[in-house]
């Protein structure tokens, strides 16, 4: 389930979209006040996603800025859902900027025609933790305690096989399934990487992130069934502090 939200600017202001935090603490207070306060202390992963906001620009007063949430879990985004929808026309703080939420949509996002294809909206962060190093072939000179992110000098290999592990421990952490590690990646492009800092408990951290897009020809039952997951919860980690939100490649037809 995806939720559109649609921002006016009250004044000319900056773009936030690269501090992470920001946008994280106006996502944590909006599912607190939708009832589930549990989700920010509970270990691992947490079931949402989010965009940045887009356009990505600096911002004059009156101009429209988008966010999109998504969640696998139904009774949540319609929670979200209402309380945002008392809010709107409302003003709403983001960090120090302020906007009016002039728009809200509500869609449901699955896989229904080939060619499918996606596009990584913000990047996706992947650590290799020690104990793959050999199942994974990490270069010695790559090797460091506890994990590594993934980066080109990383075989991309590792990059699918770590996205697909962490992408069904998700799924069978969501659903109680235990499914099997099987395959979900067809074509995969990688597009460039994105180094950056991420605020946790006051502390500032260094992360390696990459950029990328996927397609697939075809897709059994339970690959889709992951994959439309994903496109809700996210790829990769850090899921919850705005990162691995995907979107569809939509191409216009003209008749």
């Amino acid at each position: 389930m995806r939720i559109i939200l649609e921002l006016k600017n009250k004044q000319d202001q900056k773009n936030i979209s690269l501090e992470y935090h920001k946008l994280q603490g106006f996502i944590y207070s909006i599912i607190k006040d939708s009832g589930y306060t549990g989700i920010h202390d509970k270990r691992g992963y947490k079931p949402f996603s989010y965009s940045n906001m887009f356009p990505y620009q600096n911002q004059r007063k009156d101009e429209i800025l988008k966010i999109i949430f998504a969640t696998p879990g139904i009774q949540l985004g319609e929670s979200v859902y209402k309380t945002l929808e008392k809010r709107l026309n409302s003003l709403i703080h983001i960090g120090d900027c302020e906007y009016y939420l002039s728009d809200l949509k509500q869609l449901n996002l699955e896989i229904h025609s080939f060619p499918f294809r996606i596009v990584v909206n913000t990047p996706i962060i992947l650590r290799i933790p020690e104990y793959n190093y050999d199942l994974y072939d990490i270069p010695e000179i790559e090797r460091k305690p506890r994990y590594i992110y993934w980066r080109p000098n990383v075989p991309f290999s590792t990059f699918i096989k770590q996205l697909t592990e962490n992408l069904i421990k998700k799924y069978n952490d969501f659903y109680g399934t235990e499914i099997d590690n099987i395959e979900l990646f067809e074509k995969y492009y990688y597009k460039k990487m994105v180094h950056s800092r991420l605020i946790i408990d006051g502390k500032s951290y260094g992360f390696a992130a990459s950029i990328w897009s996927f397609e697939w020809s075809t897709l059994t039952a339970i690959q889709k069934k992951i994959i439309n997951f994903g496109l809700d919860a996210g790829f990769g980690e850090r899921n919850s502090m705005g990162f691995g939100f995907v979107n569809p490649i939509i191409k216009d037809h003209q008749n």
